[in-house]
């Protein structure tokens, strides 16, 4: 519920106003670009990596399975925040409805709470199959996948709507500008004039026990992928296997390190300026990251895609 509040009674508030980085006028154009070209190289790259995990058939295993869908996630987790921030940067349309607000702090909870929960999913995934190769065979079928994939999606409702349903049952009474580039919870809960405390230790709460669950489960399961490796007998297969797994690991702190600094200390809500530059981290770096560490050092994807040009002429 948007409100502007008054002595003696309340009217609603229709919009909000964007701030951003407006106090560096200098960095405008730049960012624009900067974020433009970013989602550009994350749309079209993720949208490859779905199309020939759909076109080869060796590819159709768990593991591509999930790649697949944190591809589509990046795309959909870029699109809610990036193409409107490049506008508001280049045009300076910072005015956003509070029902657009709402919507944007949804759809943002949503796909990057699910992100960390499949990011934890696919890192089970390896566990099993590198640390359990007979019994991931039997096991790791295509309906289990599924439930997996279902069931971080809707730990990504269960969040965004106690998120989103939280912030917006306060009041606010202006100034109505908010100082970040989207809608994010704590920079919205930020100009409210109702007392956070409540909305603060459920999202410290909540999203906390979420990135500490879900980043246990990835630490976890690489520290017994890592030992694994150290047992392997051929030197060239553990040098392989460390180097893709330090560079899945280095995607995963980044995207946990910036989400816990954000959501899960209890300086959340009072570092602005901060949350600005390490908001870019987590919206823009992140899934442009995930599709270089993911796919493009990927042999088998790398295989695939030869295949599928080969196929078109190329």
């Amino acid at each position: 519920m948007c409100l502007k509040g008054t002595t003696e009674n309340h009217t609603k508030v229709t919009d909000f106003i964007l701030v951003g980085f407006k106090s560096y006028p200098g960095l405008q154009v730049l960012l624009s670009a900067l974020f433009s070209t970013m989602y550009v190289v994350t749309v079209v790259g993720n949208s490859g990596m779905i199309l020939i995990i759909r076109m080869d058939s060796k590819l159709h295993t768990p593991m591509y399975f999930f790649l697949g869908n944190l591809s589509i996630l990046d795309i959909c987790y870029s699109s809610v925040i990036i193409p409107r921030a490049a506008l508001t940067f280049s045009l300076g349309r910072r005015i956003i409805s509070c029902n657009g607000c709402a919507s944007q702090m949804f759809s943002f909870s949503l796909f990057g709470t699910t992100e960390a929960f499949l990011l934890a999913v696919m890192a089970f995934d390896r566990f099993f199959a590198i640390c359990n190769p007979l019994l991931y065979q039997v096991t790791m079928n295509k309906r289990l996948s599924v439930c997996m994939l279902v069931g971080s999606y809707l730990s990504g409702c269960i969040n965004c709507t106690i998120q989103t349903g939280y912030t917006f049952s306060l009041s606010f009474c202006g100034p109505k500008e908010i100082n970040h580039f989207f809608c994010d919870v704590p920079a919205v809960m930020h100009v409210s004039c109702s007392d956070t405390f409540v909305n603060e230790i459920i999202m410290l709460s909540v999203c906390g026990s979420i990135i500490v669950s879900t980043a246990l489960v990835v630490f976890i399961s690489y520290g017994y992928i890592i030992t694994t490796i150290i047992k392997m007998p051929s030197v060239d297969s553990r040098h392989k296997a460390f180097s893709t797994c330090s560079s899945h690991m280095l995607a995963v702190s980044l995207f946990f390190g910036t989400v816990f600094f954000m959501y899960a200390q209890p300086g959340a809500t009072s570092s602005p300026y901060k949350s600005n530059i390490i908001s870019i981290l987590y919206t823009t770096v992140t899934p442009m990251l995930n599709l270089f560490i993911y796919t493009f050092r990927n042999k088998e994807v790398k295989g695939a895609l030869k295949k599928l040009l080969k196929r078109k002429g190329f």
